[in-house]
């Protein structure tokens, strides 16, 4: 960049570049001896890169510098750069670098262009409006500013919305370098953090020159511009806001439906796949689930044609499946036709299927109904920031009894209630699996295409068999008044209740402890069978009874609210 034989125009432009390059090592290989003396590689870096993160500096752009002047006794170089800021704009401003003794005469000032002896860096910022995140009729989900956030719909909202808080030692850097100082209130959960950045807008103020002397914080709290002189300023960019597809009335039905307890409700549109309410842990903490994932079993059997629904089965207590008797829930009696065993959920008429259908075609049926794959909930670069947990099954599932549990939704089987709303989403639109968006606006949505999952004429037997769960079956507590409700029931086996030496209660696996058992409670449903509008996950995880009796009438609750 200099001129060969001008050797301060040199040395000042090596430094330039080197910078640039952000190579701290190059910089500090042009200082002269008395510098590096005075300040060592470790101390040199660090001021360099605490002047970064003041000044939010993304770029340096260093010009040639071809000029020189005298000044106090020692030649000054002045190397032309523009500096990119993520807060403060764009700065133009010659870097003054004095030569002398064969080097560069380094001091404190020169981190940034502008500073002059005796002065450092600080940053006056300021923060933009955070944007409002808002229901599908345009009302505020949360409002107001990060530190005085507000949901004018009511504390049910903050199951979707999430909540502000203190970001994480491994979030401050980024957040840092997008301009917002130490513990500013960020999303920390739900919509807030999955569009934090969008929300939050971008950060302005000034970046100030002031006596190195002056007793400030690092964030430059309280200076104004009377302070410090000026380097750049730039004004806040405010939020934009992120409107979803949630129903206000739904959401709050769901969390007082759910009443604290410990699980999850999704609902979404029947034949978009929108999400319309997530309450609890409706995507996240994935359990087994238990016999609503007959369900699937049932499709792949009869997409496969290993079974009718007129096909009768013996009337039993249980089977033998790969040298393991295992019992019906509660040792009851059942079979009859296909018909009345998935009304009752008979185990021993669908433990068999699993080692019929075989490992391939249940893992790909599992597949397409989504599982193993991260949940649709908005775009993909969203995703990133927060990824909802995924519902799954072991791509080799194993010996024939791990495919006859597996079929019954047990084993290692998981799946989250939005997976479990997808599931019967999907029955009732034709067999078509929609993106569950939680979003909106067109950009923030997810970009997967809708899934056929199987035929329509499937489609529809799965219809008639989850309507005579609600009719005759286990699912009764699941209808409605507004129309014929199409569900399935689920109650997955945790283990067994010991008491341990310390006297509390813990959960464990095979025979040798008490007859009561943890379970977690399920129901799968869309509504109505005439008209699908909603579908719905439910999932009470640890809970005081069968999914029938428990999970059924949540969703009833919640689909009841959905045709007011």
């Amino acid at each position: 960049m200099g001129a060969p034989g001008s050797p301060e125009k040199d040395a000042a432009n090596r430094f330039a570049e080197a910078w640039q390059a952000k190579d701290f090592p190059a910089m500090y290989a042009e200082l002269n001896d008395a510098s590096q003396e005075a300040v060592g590689m470790k101390k040199f870096a660090s001021e360099y890169r605490e002047a970064r993160d003041i000044a939010t500096l993304r770029t340096v752009i260093a010009d040639s510098a071809d000029d020189s002047r005298s000044e106090a006794g020692e030649t000054v170089v002045p190397v032309p750069l523009t500096i990119k800021t993520v807060a403060f704009g764009v700065v133009h401003e010659d870097l003054d670098l004095p030569w002398s003794e064969g080097g560069i005469d380094w001091s404190p000032y020169l981190v940034f262009p502008g500073l002059r002896k005796g002065e450092k860096l600080e940053a006056e910022t300021e923060l933009a409006p955070r944007a409002p995140i808002l229901a599908a009729d345009g009302s505020a989900l949360a409002e107001g500013p990060a530190n005085e956030r507000e949901h004018p719909s009511g504390s049910s909202a903050i199951d979707v919305t999430g909540e502000i808080g203190e970001a994480t030692e491994e979030d401050e850097p980024k957040l840092a370098m997008r301009g917002f100082p130490p513990e500013t209130p960020v999303g920390i959960s739900g919509l807030e953090r999955a569009f934090n950045r969008r929300l939050a807008g971008k950060p302005g103020g000034k970046l100030l020159a002031i006596p190195a002397s002056a007793e400030t914080s690092a964030a430059g709290a309280g200076l104004t511009a009377d302070k410090g002189r000026v380097l750049a300023e730039s004004t806040p960019e405010p939020g934009a806001p992120v409107k979803t597809t949630i129903d206000p009335y739904l959401q709050e039905t769901a969390v007082a439906a759910l009443a604290g307890r410990a699980g999850g409700v999704a609902v979404l549109d029947a034949k978009t796949g929108d999400v319309r309410a997530l309450a609890g842990q409706a995507f996240s903490a994935p359990q087994p689930p238990g016999s609503t994932f007959k369900i699937l079993t049932t499709v792949a059997a009869l997409e496969k044609n290993l079974v009718s629904l007129d096909d009768e089965f013996e009337i039993t207590d249980g089977i033998n499946v790969g040298g393991r008797f295992i019992e019906n829930a509660n040792g009851e009696f059942c079979g009859g036709t296909f018909r009345q065993a998935f009304a009752e959920s008979c185990n021993a008429d669908f433990l068999p299927l699993g080692p019929q259908i075989g490992n391939t075609a249940m893992v790909e049926t599992a597949e397409k109904f989504g599982f193993n794959a991260p949940p649709t909930l908005y775009a993909p670069s969203i995703a990133k920031e927060v990824e909802p947990a995924e519902s799954t099954i072991p791509t080799e599932i194993g010996e024939e009894v791990d495919l006859a549990v597996s079929a019954i939704g047990q084993g290692e089987v998981l799946a989250t209630p939005l997976e479990m709303a997808s599931v019967a989403q999907t029955i009732a639109n034709d067999g078509v699996r929609m993106p569950t968006s939680v979003v909106r606006t067109k950009k923030l949505r997810p970009t997967m295409k809708p899934v056929r999952v199987m035929t329509k004429k499937t489609a529809n037997k799965l219809t008639e068999l989850m309507t005579g769960v609600v009719t005759e079956g286990t699912g009764y507590a699941g209808a409605i008044a507004a129309g014929q409700v199409a569900g399935k029931t689920g109650t997955a086996e945790l283990g067994q209740v010991v008491e341990s030496e310390e006297g509390e209660e813990e959960v464990v696996e095979g025979e040798e402890a008490t007859p009561e058992h943890r379970k977690d409670a399920w129901f799968s449903a869309f509504a109505t069978v005439e008209k699908p509008k909603l579908a719905i996950g439910v999932l009470l995880i640890e809970a005081e009874a069968a999914g029938g009796e428990v999970a059924a009438p949540v969703a009833s609750q919640v689909l009841s609210a959905g045709y007011e």
